[in-house]
């Protein structure tokens, strides 16, 4: 494994507060929770966290408040191992959440931005990002972007990463709007959900083959590869140079919360795409490091290490058949072998 070149993840950094109900409240209505708890989390401190546990070099681009709440975020950081030479102090209060957690691991989730939206011009009056942040990210192996800072902060690391010869991965999720097709240009892989995949290109996404449908038209705005997060479906990856790729989810015994999947499966498909693993390969990584994820509340603490997503790969061997679909796509559909297989 290299290890010469690390991850770098430009974005948020919040508190998330948990609160477990019954069910959500109806307007005008106030209901009691069952218990609350306070987590670091935030897309992109989440993601650095799962990044760090996976044994890669990881550094972390993003700013933290003067409040209570910077030091619980940063703490988590550190010990899951990301080097936080780049966090940035700013006036007023940490990003925060409110995670609505319910029965089954389902959430509703309510965003504060906080520091992550307040980035400030340097003196130039144009960039945000900081000499030492740019050379960072030249020298960077991939850099991993979400939508919970403003695009003007995206636009600037994808723009200087790309120029490098840097693989830019973008995780859609954190903000309703469409992305910037100025910023679309720079990035390599975009990886949304289902819901994110509709709104983002306007076309349904009910169907393996709408989602590749959906994906081929972010591919036209120039995006390499569109990574689909399918959730208890499993993952798609439309790429350029091959027929798409599809894996199954490696579904939990239970599923306690949900909220970290999405972030620790891009995460890992990130560290993956440095590590040279192959697309299968990569794909396989990720799907097992989501399915340890959702296995326990929290979103960084129930992020895995190395060795418990190398173990549950060898538990889960696959094999990989052909699905030929109705208009003459093909589908590579990577699925877990039987035991009598």
């Amino acid at each position: 494994m290299t290890t010469s070149a690390p991850l770098v993840v430009v974005g948020s950094i919040n508190a998330d507060i948990y609160v477990e109900v019954e069910r959500l409240p109806h307007e005008g209505e106030t209901i009691a929770a069952r218990s609350g708890q306070t987590f670091p989390g935030g897309k992109g401190a989440n993601q650095a966290a799962c990044a760090a546990l996976l044994s890669y070099p990881t550094y972390f681009v993003g700013q933290v408040g003067e409040d209570g709440h910077a030091n619980l975020v940063k703490e988590a950081l550190a010990s899951a191992g990301v080097n936080l030479d780049h966090l940035n102090v700013v006036k007023g209060p940490t990003g925060h959440a409110l995670v609505m957690l319910q029965p089954g691991g389902r959430n509703s989730i309510i965003i504060v931005g906080g520091a992550n939206a307040s980035w400030p011009r340097l003196d130039d009056g144009i960039g945000q990002l900081s000499a030492n942040v740019q050379q960072l990210i030249r020298q960077a192996g991939a850099v991993l972007l979400q939508r919970e800072v403003p695009d003007t902060v995206n636009l600037e690391a994808a723009k200087i990463a790309r120029i490098a010869k840097v693989p830019v991965i973008m995780d859609a999720g954190g903000a309703e709007g469409p992305i910037p097709e100025d910023l679309l240009k720079f990035v390599t892989v975009l990886s949304p959900n289902e819901t994110e995949l509709a709104r983002l290109t306007g076309m349904p996404t009910k169907s393996l083959e709408d989602v590749i449908d959906a994906a081929a038209k972010i591919q036209e705005m120039g995006v390499k590869q569109v990574l689909v997060k399918m959730g208890e479906h499993g993952s798609v990856l439309v790429r350029e140079d091959g027929p798409p790729l599809m894996q199954a989810a490696i579904l939990a015994p239970v599923v306690v919360d949900t909220t970290g999947a999405g972030d620790t499966f891009t995460a890992a498909y990130a560290v993956a795409l440095i590590e040279h693993q192959s697309p299968i390969e990569a794909l396989r990584f990720a799907a097992a490091a989501a399915s340890l994820c959702v296995r326990s509340k929290g979103t960084i603490p129930s992020m895995p290490k190395r060795k418990a997503v190398m173990q549950l790969l060898a538990d889960h061997p696959i094999v990989l058949d052909q699905v030929n679909l109705s208009d003459d796509k093909t589908v590579l559909n990577l699925k877990e072998d039987s035991p009598s297989g």
